[in-house]
């Protein structure tokens, strides 16, 4: 498809923003606390971990990570491996991510442990739901995360399993509830793009272009201004439209420009106003109907 003038100025500069992503941003973001492992089994641990509890405020975040990473450190594998419910209750008592408790973080623990019991791995029990012939991964995404919420916890929560009230299904968003399952979408991310300093590239049987980029708050404002989407909710189908727009510079590989455009918002301070962060900012001339 041929790009008219304003779409080919679009593509030479997010082409350049992803050439340019800084370290600096990788350090303000989820995707760092992977790296500091080598071990693949750890990183997709870590990388689920720090996916799932990847909402709220950055400083935030990165404390309650820091936190769950403190017990699991050195080797996340080796501790999910050993661990046992009935003596692990005592887990960093009173942890509070916003939301989230104790229990969903032992929760998690135990999805992760039965995983790999099943699987061998997260990333291949993931597999388990992923069709090569489907459009993208949302097929994949509602099989896994309903197999999920489908697995025993009464050893975490009790014989009845998942209370009605939890906030563990909070961790596992479905796009057939029409969730954008940006968590889920950016860890997916991290695991399939080829590795290249940022993303890890440790699923390679899923193609790049079978992702769905990650719809937060700042991408659905920067896509809106950019006119990568039309649509007003930050939904499955906003990411969809979203995605299906960057395929237009990058049929293989459309979510590799997620990570600079987020830090736009993330670490330039991107708030959709003409302020400071818009004279510095790379895409200032090609954002249509911003508030002023």
């Amino acid at each position: 498809m041929k790009l008219d003038n304003k779409q080919a100025q679009l593509k030479s500069t997010l082409e350049n923003l992803y050439a340019c992503r800084s370290t600096r941003h990788l350090q303000n973001d989820p995707l760092s606390f992977c790296h500091r492992y080598n071990n693949s089994m750890d990183q997709e641990i870590v990388g689920l971990i720090a996916a799932s509890f990847a909402y709220g405020k950055v400083n935030s975040i990165k404390q309650s990570v820091e936190k769950i990473l403190a017990i699991l450190t050195p080797t996340p594998h080796d501790f999910i491996a050993s661990y046992e419910p009935a003596s692990s209750m005592d887990l960093l008592p009173g942890f509070k991510h916003r939301f989230n408790n104790q229990q969903d973080l032992l929760a998690i623990f135990w999805a992760i442990k039965t995983m790999i019991a099943q699987a061998g791995s997260i990333g291949n029990y993931f597999l388990r739901f992923y069709d090569s012939k489907a459009d993208d991964i949302t097929s994949a995404l509602i099989g896994f995360t309903s197999a999920v919420l489908k697995m025993d916890y009464s050893p975490i929560y009790g014989s009845q399993g998942i209370p009605a009230d939890s906030y563990f299904p909070f961790l596992f968003p479905s796009p057939a509830s029409g969730s954008a399952c940006k968590r889920l979408c950016m860890y997916l991310r991290w695991m399939v793009r080829p590795a290249d300093g940022f993303d890890l590239g440790l699923w390679q049987l899923i193609p790049p272009r079978k992702l769905v980029i990650p719809v937060d708050a700042h991408i659905q404002r920067i896509a809106r201004f950019l006119g990568l989407t039309s649509r007003n909710q930050a939904d499955w189908r906003m990411a969809q439209e979203i995605t299906a727009a960057l395929t237009a510079f990058d049929a293989e590989d459309p979510v590799k420009y997620d990570f600079s455009l987020c830090h736009i918002g993330i670490s330039e301070g991107c708030r959709g106003q003409q302020r400071e962060a818009c004279l510095t900012c790379d895409l200032a001339a090609l954002c249509g109907d911003k508030p002023q």
